[in-house]
This record gives C-alpha cells, sequence and structure tokens, in this order.
C-alpha cells in the first residue's frame, strides 16, 4: 500500500518538531500539524518566557547589590508593557525559528487541528484525510485547575505571560516547580505574592533538606507561603477576587493563579476507537520505544506523561527515529536525568534524594551550607547549600543536590559526572576552582550523617 506520507506528526513542540526534522534529514516524506503556536509548551508559554521572566524579576535584587558594591544605581520600577513587547517580539521569533527549521527540513507544514480517522490517516480540521506508513502523537499537555466554586476565576501559566497589567497583588496555589518558580518571579517583580499549597512542604519528590531550604528562603524573600492550605471557594468581589482558605481564613486578590498539574493533551484524538490505550491520567500508553499497542501509532513527550521535560521529548523523538527509520531500536534512557527549579534561590539536582536512597542502601551524605561571598558582601543573608549523597558500598554518588544561585548552570556539569557513575573519590581527586561556590562540591572529606 502507498501511503502520502512515511511519518504524520501531530504537535508542532519541541519533540515533533525534531522528530520531523530528523526523520524528513534522513529522506523520509514527512508532515507535520499544530493548531496552534510552533515550539509548544516550552517555547510559547513554559520554559522560554518564564525564564526570562526569571531573569526579569531577579534585577531587583541585583540593583540593591550593586548599591551595596559602590554603585549609584537608581531603581525607578518594573515597566511590565516595555517588558511583555520585547518578550512577544521574542516568542515570534522564536516561532519562526520552528517553522523555518521544518521547512529547510523538507517537513509540510498544516496549520490544523488533526485527529486519527484509521491507525494509518490523519483528518485535518478542514475534513482533508492525509495518509501516512508511521503517526507520532507529541501533542503535549495542559495546566489542570480543579472543579470548586469561582474555580472560572482562576488564571493557569499559559495566561500568566499575557497579562494586560501587573498585579498588585496575587494568590499562587500549588507547590510544585511551576508555581515555585512563578511565586519568585511575581515576588521579585514587587508583587504582593501568597501561595498556597496543600502538602506539607513544596517541591514534593525532590530532597528534602534542598527543598526545605528553597522554602525558607522564599519565605525570607517576602512570599507569604501557606502550607496545608487549598482554596475551599472564590468569588468577584469588584476589580478583585475574594478566596475563602481550607482553614478559614478569606482574603481579596488582583490575581489567583492554579498550578495544580497538567494533563496530557489526548483528548478527541481518535484514540479510543482506534483501541489506542490511554492510563488513569489521561496519558498515552506506550512500550520502551515509545509504541502504542497499534503498531503504526507512537507517541512522545508530555502526552505520555514519563518524564514531563522539554530535553527528554527530544530524546524520545530522537530515539523513535533511530527505532522506526535507522532500522536501529533505541529506547530513551530516563535514568538520572539532571534538572533544574528556577525558583529564588535556583535549585539543581541529578539522582536520587537522601530519602530515595537510605531507603534501598546504606549511604554517607556530605553537605556544606555557607553564604556565598558575592551576597554575603552586599548583606543578604541568602544561605546556599551543596549536597552530595554516595553509596557507602560503592562510593558511587548516587545524587547530588545544589539550592544556589546558578544552580542549573552547575548542575549540567554535575550530571555528567553523575551519569559517568564517578565515586566520591573521583570528585576528591578533582582539584578545587577558587573562589567558587561550585568548588564545595569537591572539598567535603566528611560525611556529615549515614543513613
Amino acid at each position: 500500500m502507498s501511503f502520502d506520507y512515511d511519518l504524520f506528526v501531530i504537535g508542532g513542540g519541541s519533540g515533533g518538531v525534531r522528530a520531523a526534522r530528523v526523520a524528513a534529514a534522513g529522506g523520509a516524506r514527512v508532515a507535520l500539524a499544530e493548531e496552534d503556536r510552533y515550539g509548544g509548551t516550552c517555547v510559547i508559554r513554559g520554559c522560554v518566557p518564564k525564564k526570562l521572566m526569571v531573569f526579569a524579576s531577579e534585577y531587583s535584587g541585583m540593583i540593591e547589590d550593586g548599591r551595596a558594591y559602590g554603585w549609584d544605581l537608581d531603581n525607578k520600577g518594573f515597566d511590565w508593557d516595555h517588558f511583555k513587547t520585547k518578550l512577544n517580539a521574542e516568542l515570534d521569533r522564536l516561532e519562526g525559528v520552528y517553522r523555518g527549521l521544518l521547512k529547510g527540513s523538507g517537513v509540510e507544514s498544516f496549520d490544523a487541528r488533526a485527529r486519527l480517522a484509521d491507525p494509518h490517516t490523519v483528518e485535518l480540521a478542514d475534513g482533508s484525510r492525509k495518509t501516512a506508513k508511521h503517526i507520532l502523537i507529541a501533542t503535549g499537555g495542559r495546566p489542570f485547575v480543579p472543579d470548586f466554586p469561582g474555580a472560572e476565576l482562576a488564571i493557569t501559566s499559559n495566561e500568566m505571560f499575557h497579562l494586560d497589567k501587573l498585579p498588585e497583588s496575587i494568590l499562587i496555589v500549588g507547590g510544585g516547580y511551576i508555581a515555585s518558580e512563578f511565586a519568585g518571579i511575581m515576588n521579585g517583580l514587587g508583587v504582593k505574592t501568597t501561595q498556597y499549597y496543600r502538602g506539607e512542604q513544596i517541591l514534593r519528590g525532590f530532597d528534602n533538606e534542598a527543598r526545605g531550604l528553597v522554602a525558607e528562603e522564599m519565605i525570607q524573600s517576602g512570599i507569604k507561603l501557606h502550607l496545608g492550605t487549598n482554596v475551599a471557594q472564590m468569588r468577584r468581589e469588584g476589580d478583585k477576587i475574594h478566596v475563602t482558605a481550607t482553614n478559614g481564613d478569606e482574603n481579596l486578590f488582583d490575581q489567583v493563579m492554579f498550578a495544580t498539574g497538567r494533563n496530557p493533551n489526548a483528548d478527541d484524538l481518535g484514540l479510543e476507537a482506534l483501541g489506542v490505550e490511554r492510563g488513569r491520567g489521561g496519558e498515552i500508553k506506550v512500550d520502551a520505544y515509545s509504541q502504542t499497542g497499534v503498531p503504526s501509532i507512537y507517541a512522545i513527550g508530555d502526552v505520555t506523561d514519563r518524564v514531563n521535560l522539554t530535553p527528554v521529548a527530544i530524546r524520545e523523538g530522537m530515539a523513535f527515529v533511530e527505532t522506526v527509520f535507522n532500522g536501529n531500536p533505541t529506547s530513551p534512557d530516563h535514568d538520572l536525568i539532571p534538572t533544574a527549579i528556577f525558583t529564588q534561590p535556583e535549585m539543581g539536582t541529578v539522582g536520587m534524594s537522601e530519602e530515595e536512597a537510605a531507603a534501598q542502601e546504606t549511604i554517607e551524605v556530605y553537605t556544606a551550607s555557607f553564604k556565598p561571598m558575592q551576597q554575603s558582601f552586599a548583606g543578604r543573608a541568602q544561605k546556599v547549600l551543596m549536597k552530595l549523597i554516595v553509596s557507602q558500598a560503592s562510593r558511587k554518588v548516587l545524587g547530588c543536590h545544589i539550592v544556589a544561585p546558578g544552580a542549573g548552570e552547575m548542575i549540567q556539569l554535575a550530571g555528567i559526572a553523575v551519569k559517568m557513575g564517578a565515586t566520591k573519590e573521583d570528585f576528591d581527586r578533582t582539584v578545587a576552582v577558587h573562589p567558587t561556590m561550585s568548588e564545595e562540591l569537591v572539598t567535603m572529606k566528611s560525611p556529615v550523617r549515614t543513613v
């Protein structure tokens, strides 16, 4: 049977675009459909604009530090309109880059929603149908707001980049990295920021000591963090939103943002009729090679809810092309993935937390906590943490956790060592770069505890 294409990709985010480009570069006939903007969550409404907002929010502290270092600096406040105009221009530029990359690779693009008609046929929004030997679903995820009285008044991370004006006050609901990052951003931009999280500590799943320090420093910076607290109901009161919390507190806020999880974008794709299995959270179930139960249909990225990170989706896309088009069955490696949380302070992590490692073997824990030279000189009290989790038996470094300015940059490099299976003695043999914060990773001689 002849097909219109060798591959049809549904979804123009980082994973889908990379798979389409690489397959086309190898000679495959490839098409891609995207109903919204090219670049997906990361580029358009996620990590890229978020990181730019983090940068913007950090300048208030830099100005204060600059004065302490002897610079005559004047802070006239933050101009949201100026920033938003530049941000939108940058996102337009990046979307253009993504479109250009597809075109330059010979991928045919359709600006339309697509759904599956049969295992080899995609139907576009205008009713036209395209056939393909293989179909790859890379439709990502979307923010989830729970159902409660007044839920329609909430915004999500999607809308945070498009606010008409910066609110004077905001409530951020959630305790994951998206909620915690936006709490730091808003606080840094001068917004009175409150964060509710129903759990006992933010950043669940990360190392307890590291997330505890992040929470402590967020509170020190002026964020009103309420743990064990959720929203019971909301209602409009004039220009503001009246929020009643589960603990009985009542407050008024200009905006309320929910970051309480994300759902896979897999509804209304025609999956059920074809027998493509979905999990309890709505995710598309795939095997180790990203293949669904229907042999011609594959899925990668957040829609599969494996490890929901942009570089992981890209790796899954590359592994898919290796498997399907290059005859080299490749399973994406989800082990020891370094990651950064752009809270303020920033956190970088790779490998196991102290709690995870201690549950499986005897470990040694090495930590150094101190005030970094740059901030200490300026009179700021923000503490940093360097932490290594070491197997007592094998001496391998099982986990590395950093809470510090630039933690994301540091953990990328530490991640190489941990991925290679470096031992504590390998770290010790490495000469320190002085004076730096990260030198502490190679100068910690004695464990603070053995668990």
